[in-house]
């Protein structure tokens, strides 16, 4: 190996000393273990947050969710921001609503909003094909809203196309960049990322941003292929032998901060 080879091994495993997580800080998570086997400092901030559209960007829509016979949601967000619309705009949404849900956690949280009736909340496990018998059985007679973000819900949108669904996908909240800017004056070793939006907020509140000496742990493809493009290099992320971040990185901490 080449002097210069081994400058860079050694560059690339510096010891890791600060953390910084861009995701809201839970109550619980391996990363509390990690950072007292290593005696690390470890931050959280979300890098994104979720924003309601104003009573005027929906009115711009021109419809009234009370119009709609059928509603699916795909997140608990969706949820929160469609009866939150509800409430501002003063629409009562008829007892008779079939509601469409993604997964059994969304449909249980539906129950804080609605008296729960089994005949009119269908469920299902993960994606919208889930639900492909409880849509198709009341296709002829519904029409649907789809509540969704900025971002869309493409997956959701394709399907219901493909397949004729009489329907209507409107933005009732936005996912957009959190102000990062108390920051700026501060480093970590690391910085982890599990979407493609931290990397733009990252780039929104940091334009001039410069990697440097910090490490990039990265979740999935998407969040991949966000990085590259910004010419950044991707330091730690998950493989089949550590399928999770925290594996990832506690592998990398091994080569960094030998013992």
């Amino acid at each position: 190996m080449s002097s210069e080879s081994k400058a860079q091994v050694q560059e690339n495993f510096k010891p890791i000393k600060t953390i910084l997580i861009s995701q809201p800080k839970p109550s619980r998570s391996p990363y509390f273990d990690l950072a007292e086997k290593w005696n690390l400092k470890i931050d959280w901030r979300p890098f994104i947050h979720v924003e309601p559209v104003t009573e005027k960007e929906f009115r711009r829509n021109r419809i009234r969710p009370d119009e709609f016979s059928a509603v699916i949601f795909t997140s608990k967000n969706s949820i929160d921001h469609f009866f939150s619309i509800c409430e501002i705009i003063r629409c009562k949404m008829s007892q008779s609503t079939k509601y469409f849900c993604l997964t059994k956690a969304i449909a249980d949280y539906l129950q804080k909003f609605i008296v729960y009736r089994k005949r009119k909340v269908f469920v299902g496990v993960r994606k919208i094909q889930d639900l492909a018998t409880a849509l198709n059985k009341h296709k002829e007679k519904e029409n649907f809203l789809l509540p969704c973000s900025n971002l869309g819900s493409v997956e959701i949108v394709n399907y219901l196309t493909t397949n004729e669904f009489n329907f209507k996908d409107v933005m009732m909240y936005k996912t957009v960049s959190s102000d990062l800017s108390d920051l700026s004056d501060v480093t970590y070793d690391v910085l982890v990322f599990f979407s493609p939006l931290g990397i733009t907020s990252l780039y929104e509140n940091f334009p001039s941003f410069e990697q440097k000496d910090t490490r990039f742990a990265v979740f999935g493809s998407t969040t991949k292929k966000a990085v590259e493009e910004r010419g950044l290099s991707i330091n730690i992320q998950p493989t089949p032998d550590t399928p999770s971040m925290t594996m990832a990185i506690e592998t990398y901490l091994g080569l960094s901060n030998k013992r």
